[in-house]
């Protein structure tokens, strides 16, 4: 009865353990999907690359949100995306959103670059100001072909 209940024990410890694992997994990778606290903001993009649902939403460096949503225009041919912001996070309305990344090697992200403006946008609002990826392939290749148009 002993090893019986040894093996009970160490079990739920071990399935406790793959639990807490996989709830600090989806924590972290903002697999949790947007809390009941989020607030919609809408942005169109001329080109997305390298961001997909789930992407952090930054401002400041800081973590404040997630990419909730991306679909493809058919009328304008942009990429109308969904942003995820906290709530008691205020961005300006004369802000601007750009897919920056992180390094040479390093992902992409939607950085909020804040205006001053004393007005804030609400649920649903449209931020009109955006900055799509640069590709860092093309920008090379001009480059190295000596293209001088900009």
């Amino acid at each position: 009865m002993s090893e019986n209940t040894t093996e009970v024990l160490v079990g739920g410890a071990v399935l406790a353990a793959a639990v807490g694992f996989v709830l600090y997994t989806g924590q972290l990778t903002g697999f949790a999907g947007a809390s009941s606290g989020d607030y919609p903001l809408t942005a169109s993009f001329r080109s997305l690359e390298g961001v997909t649902v789930g992407t952090d939403v930054r401002l400041a460096g800081v973590k404040v949100g997630t990419v909730s949503g991306v679909n493809l225009n058919q009328k304008t041919y942009r990429a109308d995306t969904v942003l995820s912001l906290r709530s008691g996070v205020q961005i300006p309305d004369d802000s601007a959103v750009v897919v920056s990344q992180e390094g040479l090697l390093g992902g992409n992200f939607v950085e909020v670059m804040p205006g001053g403006s004393p007005f804030f946008y609400t649920t649903g609002d449209e931020i009109l100001d955006t900055q799509g990826s640069v590709s860092l392939i093309s920008l090379l290749l001009k480059f190295v072909a000596g293209d001088k148009s900009e």
